[in-house]
């Protein structure tokens, strides 16, 4: 057969209609029930075990007294705390009203309060008591056995209840409330599905629901500095209900990422806990676990997590389910320690206290279910008519006392129970003051009580509750949202348990310092997907999850731009250490202490000292025949491009400036120039006078002193031209080279400062000169067979050779260097060397032979015999002197013929 819940839940909220209608149906529905259940079910359904408490005005009560029951059973075992409590709680309340001489004068509230056993389908089956009276029977047909219309017993008429305590529960009886028009008052339900004032329109409820509670919890993962978090809920409304509400606040809140939302089946199999654990190990990043589950589901989570050896891995965040209870967690405290737990803000009511331990089986007799408590509390058993003792138990003898006997705590809802009860007292006060201002008792205005007319009062009230707080409703029928928050500590404290470590009242005041986790801890354990990337590092985030992303180094000369990019320093800078900024390159030039240029400066002072050896050596002896030989005109211009050879070594290694620059353009090829083209007219010379030897007497043209030295001067303007004409186009100046010295590791770069000279440009420069080389060497080996009397070919020629082989050895090492990061200091000392080797060939080979016969061997400083140029050019002169002096003192006409 269809169940009720069902029923009802199908017609109201997919076929609107008006009021009569869902009547009728459901008067149907209760006809054919009464016909056909009655023998079939294992439970009365019409005449409930119940508590009827007499008054002029009833209220209807809904308690989980028992649990709900095993497979073919509607109840199971009593619950002390959720049932008995606050179900006297009640009791309370109506006592404290009824003895109030403010609150509802000369009306007296009575109650029907039914068991729900923890279960909605059997809840809205007893909750049909609640509207016979409401339903119009037809009995014109019925009639006595003298006639008379029968006397049938009204029912009472229920106004309002307090209830339900499950979420899932409420929701089930509320579907059927609604369609009678009778006002709910909730003590416990929190589930956010009940906010909907469309489907749940005479629902209220005194305790804030579970979205005030998910924006709760999700300010106390933002508080941890969590972003990765996983949901654990137990199947049905409240478990369901408050995991939705917190993963979509967390979405539209942002910041927040849901690694895994898993459910507890309602009819969990042993194993199934095992596999929870594994999943959320999947994640195991996501240390943060939302739980909106019950107790029962709690512990086992729990157990699975300790079986796991996961002790300390789990940072579990509960609802109130958990709230401050000790049941989920006794003999797992070490698994709990550091769960932060949230609890509607409540406080003990003493006046309850002194009430409920006052409570025996003689003064509580309306309590039909007090006895059953009483066995259980105290462990004992009753003696029964008819019903044979247990051996096992004890006898009960009624004189043990709750709170003395057994151990008492007030169950958490104790206060929510007493202000449901007294928001419908204070509606119904507030209704019957303006209904009927001048009556005592009810009136004909409230008789019967309209339920839509006391649900806008119930929803207008505004007192101080039972622990001193404001009770009221908002539009929804929503309480305001106050929380406790508790953390379970073990360590450093007196007294192990929970302590509160907050609140929240629409935002967050958590005191981070009171906080303690696993091992006493006192640091927040981390519960994201990606640590924080470290300085110098971008964020490559993960598709889909945007708490999660992968840690980039800006490698090379990139530095972190933002937290998600990369990009490249300037060309004049170099990343920082840390790769979050840019900084100067440092610049660098060739220092005189550089082994790169002591080397080629100790070869060039060398030289320069030779030559200034060679030069006053030769103007000491200026008119002696080797001098004279030698062609002094041309060898002074040789010379003086040797010193210029040797010189430039110095301005190579200079500090570059514009002078600097402009005369390392000038000097750096004209020493060549002049010494090479000194070198080439000689060596052209020879050439010619031995050629033209061949075929007449007559020697050739342009073989003096003067004409040497205009054809040398004209080989060097050409030299001097060019430079002058790059001067004009590209003035000289200094450059700082940032890319010569940018190795893979930034902090090894640095910027060259030097002239504008580039590698190109240095041969170009050079290039003439080399030139002149080659040609002087052509000659030199065109002259090779000239008589020895010409004494100057054959070392010129041996000057060329040595000098093409320097060069040739040049230009790998110059070119082969270009990639090296001292590229700089070895082409500039490549080029010095081999410029100063090349000036040491030429010196060495044409003039320190001539200067050590000055010098040492004077006697061979003579002049020779003078021959005609044809007996020069037939034949070898005779070498034997006549009528010689020392150092050549002989007056004698020179020989010019070389």
């Amino acid at each position: 057969m269809t169940s009720p819940g069902s029923a009802l839940s199908f017609f109201s909220n997919h076929f609107p209609l008006p009021p009569l209608w869902p009547r009728l149906l459901l008067s149907l529905w209760l006809w054919i029930s009464g016909q056909v259940l009655p023998v079939g079910s294992s439970h009365q359904h019409f005449t409930p075990h119940s508590i009827k408490i007499p008054g002029d005005i009833t209220l209807g009560g809904l308690f989980p007294v028992h649990a709900r029951g095993p497979h073919g059973r509607a109840c199971g075992e009593l619950k002390k705390e959720k049932g008995i409590h606050r179900m006297e709680a009640m009791l309370y309340a109506l006592d404290q009203i009824n003895s109030d001489p403010g609150l509802l004068p000369n009306i007296t509230l009575g109650a029907r309060i039914l068991d729900t056993c923890s279960r909605d389908t059997y809840a809205l089956e007893q909750s049909l008591t609640f509207v016979q009276a409401l339903i119009q029977k037809d009995t014109s047909d019925i009639r006595c056995s003298n006639g008379e219309p029968p006397v049938i017993r009204k029912p009472e008429r229920v106004v309002g209840v307090i209830g339900a305590s499950a979420s899932s529960v409420s929701i089930m009886v509320a579907n059927i409330l609604r369609l009678f028009e009778i006002p709910q008052v909730s003590y416990a339900s929190t589930a956010p599905e009940l906010s909907d004032n469309n489907r749940y329109d005479f629902f209220s409820r005194v305790v804030p629901p579970d979205s005030y509670q998910a924006q709760a919890m999700l300010d106390i993962v933002r508080a941890l500095g969590w972003n990765y978090v996983s949901t654990l809920a137990s199947e049905g409304n409240y478990g369901e209900s408050g995991v939705d509400a917190f993963m979509q606040i967390s979405r539209e809140a942002g910041g927040v990422c849901i690694a895994q939302s898993v459910k507890i089946p309602r009819e969990a199999t042993p194993g199934e806990f095992d596999k929870i654990i594994k999943r959320l190990m999947e994640t195991s990043n996501a240390r943060g676990v939302i739980i909106f589950a019950n107790e029962d589901d709690i512990r086992r989570v729990l157990e699975a997590a300790q079986r796991a050896n996961l002790t300390g891995h789990f940072l579990f965040v509960g609802s109130d389910s958990w709230g401050a209870k000790s049941s989920p967690i006794t003999e797992l405290e070490d698994v709990a320690e550091g769960a932060v737990t949230i609890l509607p803000k409540r406080a003990s009511i003493d006046g309850f206290d002194h009430y409920f331990m006052s409570r025996s089986l003689e003064n509580n007799r309306r309590n039909i279910w007090f006895a059953e408590f009483w066995e259980d509390d105290f462990r004992c058993k009753l003696t029964r008519p008819g019903i044979k003792p247990d051996p096992e138990k004890k006898k009960c003898t009624g004189k043990e006392r709750i709170g003395r006997n057994s151990t008492y705590e007030q169950e958490g809802k104790v206060q929510f129970v007493i202000d449901a009860v007294y928001a419908v007292a204070h509606a119904l006060h507030n209704m019957h003051t303006e209904l009927c201002p001048s009556s005592f008792g009810v009136c004909g205005n409230m008789d019967p009580v309209e339920g839509r007319l006391l649900l806008d009062y119930i929803r207008a009230v505004n007192f101080n509750g039972s622990a001193g707080t404001s009770v009221l409703f908002n539009e929804n029928g929503d309480a305001p949202g106050r929380y406790d928050i508790f953390q379970f500590q073990l360590t450093n404290h007196s007294h192990p348990g929970y302590h509160v470590i907050g609140q929240w009242t629409n935002n967050l005041r958590l005191n981070l310092d009171e906080m303690q986790f696993s091992g006493g801890r006192r640091s927040v354990p981390p519960s994201i997907c990606s640590f924080p990337c470290k300085p110098g590092e971008r964020k490559k985030m993960v598709k889909g999850v945007p708490c999660c992303w992968h840690c980039e180094l800006c490698d090379g000369y990139q530095y972190q731009y933002d937290e998600f990019t990369c990009e490249l320093c300037p060309s004049d800078m170099r990343p920082t250490a840390n790769r979050t900024a840019c900084r100067p390159t440092p610049i660098i030039k060739l220092e005189w202490n550089s082994p790169w240029a002591l080397v080629p400066a100790s070869l060039a002072m060398l030289g320069i000292l030779a030559t200034s050896a060679v030069v006053i050596t030769f103007i000491r002896f200026n008119n002696t025949p080797i001098v004279r030989a030698s062609g002094r005109e041309l060898s002074y211009v040789l010379l003086t491009g040797i010193f210029l050879i040797y010189l430039i070594t110095f301005l190579m290694i200079a500090e570059p400036g514009v002078a600097v620059c402009a005369v390392r353009r000038l000097l750096l090829g004209l020493g060549m120039a002049i010494t090479y083209s000194a070198m080439l007219t000689k060596t052209n010379r020879i050439y010619r006078i031995f050629e033209q030897g061949k075929r007449s007497v007559t020697p050739p043209k342009f073989i003096s002193p003067t004409s040497q030295l205009a054809i040398t001067f004209i080989f060097i303007s050409v030299q001097v031209l060019g430079v002058f004409v790059w001067f004009a186009v590209i003035p000289p100046h200094t450059i700082i080279d940032y890319e010569e010295l940018r190795p893979p590791n930034p902090d090894l770069a640095r910027g060259i400062l030097k002239c504008d000279m580039s590698d190109l440009s240095i041969i170009c420069c050079l290039s003439y000169s080399i030139v002149l080389m080659v040609t002087c060497t052509v000659y030199a080996v065109k002259s090779r067979g000239v008589p020895e009397t010409f004494n100057e070919a054959k070392p010129i020629g041996f000057t060329m050779y040595t000098t093409c082989i320097v060069w040739l050895a040049f230009v790998p090492i110059f070119f082969g260097t270009a990639q090296s990061t001292e590229k700089m200091f070895i082409q500039t000392a490549t080029l010095t060397v081999s410029m100063s080797l090349s000036a040491s060939v030429s010196i060495g080979m044409l003039y320190i032979p001539k200067v050590y016969v000055i010098l040492l061997h004077p006697e061979q400083n003579v002049q020779k015999r003078k021959k005609s140029f044809k007996s020069v050019v037939q034949a070898k002169l005779s070498q034997k002197p006549s009528n010689e002096k020392q150092n050549g003192e002989m007056k004698i006409e020179p020989d010019r013929t070389q």
